[in-house]
């Protein structure tokens, strides 16, 4: 299997890189995967919505040129399906909602995802009702399908 990460910016806090290495590394172990750093646009202070939604767009036509058309995507969102780590085992596994045996996850900037991104996406999860910075979520994801992958 191979699993997909999309990502909008790039991570320089050292502690959260070497995180993101470490957890990367033990997945790696299990399945094939892949971490894909799409360029992220700067947000002006006092941005407009019209400045979002541009912002977005942009960051959106990025991250799907990543995307394989045969993968199965998860979008991750804030008014995503929260699940537990076995149900999202259940998900990721589920051999009607593999494609090819390819997995997408896409994270978005700090603005979210793009609405085409969303459209594009098999399924949309949240990890909680709180808000996460994105660059952190890379890791909470990456050790979640470090479980995933650990149970099958």
């Amino acid at each position: 299997m191979k699993v997909r990460l999309i990502c909008a910016g790039k991570i320089k806090e050292p502690y959260l890189r070497k995180g993101i290495d470490y957890y990367k590394s033990q997945l790696g172990k299990k399945v094939t995967v892949e971490l894909i750093e799409v360029e992220d646009e700067k947000t002006p202070d006092r941005a407009s919505i019209k400045e979002e939604d541009q912002i977005r767009r942009v960051e959106g036509e990025r991250i799907l040129r990543h995307i394989p058309q045969d993968s199965f995507v998860f979008a991750l969102c804030i008014d995503g399906q929260q699940m537990t780590t076995e149900q999202l085992r259940r998900q990721i596994l589920r051999p009607d909602r593999m494609k090819d045996g390819h997995v997408t996850f896409v994270i978005g900037g700090s603005l979210g995802l793009s609405p085409d991104v969303i459209r594009r996406a098999d399924e949309k999860i949240s990890f909680s009702k709180m808000t996460f910075p994105h660059q952190m979520m890379r890791m909470i994801l990456l050790e979640q399908l470090n479980r995933v992958f650990a149970e099958g």
